[in-house]
């Protein structure tokens, strides 16, 4: 038993020890790539950041499907644009599931935005903005026969920044999903989320200003590598070596192939760093409208037209719901807030997946991911409001399956702001702790940048930014331990000679029981710490910044009857906006044809439906497909549809009196035919609710008129709709069929 236990435990370490040599080759192997990345599909180079006005080292990459059918060229395309958080790009594409691959097999044309591993100099975010605008318009060109406008995916960092592009460039868009995305930076649950309260106790953003100088104008993106790696410390300290370790003959190629994407540290500028920290992890002046581009643009997300789906997971400690989110309740005071702006957002909440399984887990990938990305018409199509994204696992007892693809359907409810608000909890006593914060940030920058920043420049030099960026704790775990090492070539042909040899411990063995014991005990012992350690950061930024005095210092004083953040609701161009939005729906209730009647009469059928479900979603746009096919597009549909929802919103009394002028310049035969189309979206895929068949036989009966009243224009009777007052109010009932 001894003698077992003790042979395989050598046997592992020495395995082990070449998995980490391997690593280490791996890790020189990629930084020596012309363009490292780690993206699973062959790509091409379509345009790069580097030839443009203001050039940036991103670049726009075509993925190439040598082994599949041509995308399908009137189908979106897809653009996956990764995060330049500190490491290298590919993330999207990591796997075969991932968010490339579920759309190839849908059949869109996929894109995708990468970066290299070192920044232009003088590169900003504005920079990098302008040149994500640009790749839209190239894309957008190269697929003038497409249903609409590109789908954008912008995974953790970048779904800030593609949100920050869209709000300057709307047009540009087509839906945009935003994964593991902070854009709420203040936002959190106490006890749960302390990397938001890093800023306020490290004294504010002149220590990224530090880091900025010495490392001769670059950021090492191996900081923020490292931020991550300290939020679990019993991960990176033990349980993800010593799964390696327990599993070593089957968890390497798993682990290596993570680690070459984890390893893979990039480098930002100073001023791309500092603008970051300023106006978003401790400034957060985009959720709240705050950002100005230099040419005079203000970043306003409400903005943006196009459905925003925001995925997040209950699990991620990088970017927990609150942070997803919390730019929904910072900017919209209430539903008719989000119907006057014509914005639409789907969140999508994950029970307990973390950051990185948002973009890497394949569960993930086959499941959240494939059914946004074959569902994007239907999500398109939403009208403004909030919704949530439910999926559920299709069973054999599951009505019209076919309709529904893959092994999961989706269905879209309808949800408040005041249902978003119970997720974020948002608390004005702790905006004004953050407030206090980012003054106190303010001065402290102010104060390096007078009285020590030209000191520290002085004595800095390239070789000596070159030397702390390789004696980074992160990279030195790499560097040292790889075939450059006198003992790795002893490692290696030890290894060799265990694999041929192999004999692994019985299972039941009690040491080897013991051994996971142990584990366990120093798991749970790391995850103690953690919480203490978690909950004195909390406290101390508690006391520091929600002191009284520190407060009035800052002109934060809780006494003081000015909110810690401005809303951009209450601003006078926004109250002109509103009564200049609610006249256009007052005079538009009245105009339309046959479209714009079919669509009032099915959000009339399905008013007390809380549910759209993507198999009747899927019946009702191949019914009516040939008919938008003929005269008008996909994106004038979706206008229609999302324009007579907030009609309906808006006035519902008024959008069903004015039914019947709708109808009145249709041919009798069209009035019969879109009457009988009803009736099939209503039977499928279930048995239509009692008021629902009552609202559908109320649409027939006045269609019926309509036609009559045209087949004998002699006795023409004064129509009246026969509606019923609907349950709930209108604004939270009406959904999408």
């Amino acid at each position: 038993m001894l003698s077992d236990y003790a042979l395989d435990s050598w046997q592992r370490i020495v395995l082990y020890a070449d998995v980490m040599r391997r690593r280490g080759n791996q890790y020189q192997e990629h930084l020596a790539e012309e363009v490292p990345n780690v993206l699973d599909f062959p790509a091409e180079l379509v345009m790069s950041g580097l030839a443009l006005a203001r050039p940036v080292n991103y670049g726009l990459a075509r993925i190439l499907t040598p082994d599949a059918p041509e995308p399908d060229p009137t189908k979106r395309p897809f653009v996956v644009v990764d995060p330049r958080a500190g490491h290298g790009p590919g993330i999207g594409g990591f796997k075969a599931e991932s968010e490339i691959g579920v759309a190839l097999r849908a059949g869109h044309p996929c894109y995708f935005i990468g970066f290299l591993p070192d920044p232009v100099p003088g590169q900003t975010v504005e920079d990098v903005m302008h040149a994500e605008a640009i790749f839209l318009e190239k894309v957008i060109a190269l697929h003038p026969h497409s249903d609409g406008k590109p789908v954008v995916i912008g995974n953790c960092q970048a779904g800030w920044q593609i949100l920050m592009t869209a709000a300057m460039r709307p047009e540009l868009f087509g839906p945009i999903i935003v994964a593991g995305a902070p854009v709420s930076y203040w936002a959190g649950w106490h006890g749960r989320n302390p990397m938001r309260y890093a800023g306020g106790l490290m004294g504010g953003s002149w220590v990224t200003a530090l880091a900025g100088d010495l490392g001769n104008g670059r950021f090492d993106g191996a900081s923020l590598v490292q931020n991550f790696e300290n939020l679990n410390p019993a991960n990176t300290l033990w349980s993800k070596q010593y799964n390696l370790y327990a599993n070593i003959d089957t968890e390497a190629p798993r682990y290596l192939g993570f680690e070459k994407y984890w390893g893979g540290h990039v480098f930002l500028n100073d001023v791309e760093m500092q603008y970051i920290v300023d106006n978003l992890f401790i400034g957060n002046r985009l959720a709240t409208a705050e950002l100005i581009t230099s040419d005079g643009v203000r970043l306003d997300l409400r903005n943006i037209r196009s459905p925003i789906v925001v995925f997040c997971s209950n699990g991620d400690n990088i970017t927990p719901p609150p942070q997803a989110l919390g730019w929904i309740t910072d900017l919209y005071r209430d539903d008719k807030d989000v119907l006057l702006h014509d914005q639409t957002i789907v969140y999508a909440v994950h029970d307990s997946i973390g950051h990185l399984g948002i973009f890497v887990s394949s569960k993930v990938g086959r499941k959240e991911h494939q059914k946004f990305a074959s569902n994007i018409d239907l999500i398109n199509l939403l009208p403004a409001g909030i919704y949530q994204a439910l999926i559920v696992d299709k069973t054999p007892d599951t009505p019209n399956a076919d309709l529904a693809s893959g092994d999961y359907v989706l269905s879209i409810q309808r949800r408040s702001i005041e249902d978003v608000r119970a997720i974020v909890q948002p608390d004005v006593a702790n905006d004004r702790k953050f407030a206090t914060a980012a003054r106190v940030s303010e001065v402290n920058l102010a104060m390096y940048r007078s009285f020590v920043q030209p000191w520290v420049r002085a004595m800095v030099t390239p070789l000596t930014a070159r030397f702390l960026q390789a004696t980074h704790p992160l990279r030195v775990s790499y560097e040292l331990w790889s075939d450059r090492n006198l003992l790795a070539p002893v490692v290696a042909l030890e290894a060799e000679k265990i694999r041929q040899h192999r004999q692994p411990v019985s299972s039941d063995n009690p040491l080897l029981k013991m051994q996971e014991a142990v584990s366990d005990t120093i798991t749970a012992s790391l995850d103690s710490w953690r919480e203490w350690r978690d909950t004195l950061y909390e406290t101390t930024f508690d006391l520091i910044y929600g002191s009284p005095l520190v407060q009035a210092l800052t002109g934060q004083a809780a006494s003081d009857a000015t909110p810690p953040r401005p809303h951009p609701g209450i601003s006078p161009e926004h109250c002109e906006y509103v009564r200049c939005e609610t006249q256009h729906m007052d005079d538009d209730v009245r105009h339309g044809g046959l479209v714009e009647a079919a669509v009032r009469a099915l959000f009339y059928i399905y008013r007390f439906r809380m549910i759209a479900d993507e198999r009747r979603v899927n019946l009702a746009l191949k019914l009516v497909k040939p008919q938008y096919t003929q005269g008008f597009g996909m994106e004038q549909f979706r206008c229609i549809v999302r324009q007579q929802a907030r009609l309906m919103l808006h006035d519902f009394d008024g959008a069903m009196a004015a039914l019947p002028d709708l109808l009145a310049n249709a041919e009798p035969d069209a009035i019969r035919a879109l009457a009988e189309w009803l009736q099939q979206v209503l039977l499928v895929p279930e048995e239509p609710a009692p008021d629902e068949d009552a609202s559908l036989q109320q649409m027939l009966d006045v269609f019926e008129r309509a036609a009559s009243a045209k087949d004998k224009p002699a006795v023409r009777e004064s129509a009246s709709v026969p509606v019923t007052q609907p349950k709930a109010k209108p604004a939270k009932s009406i959904t999408p069929a």
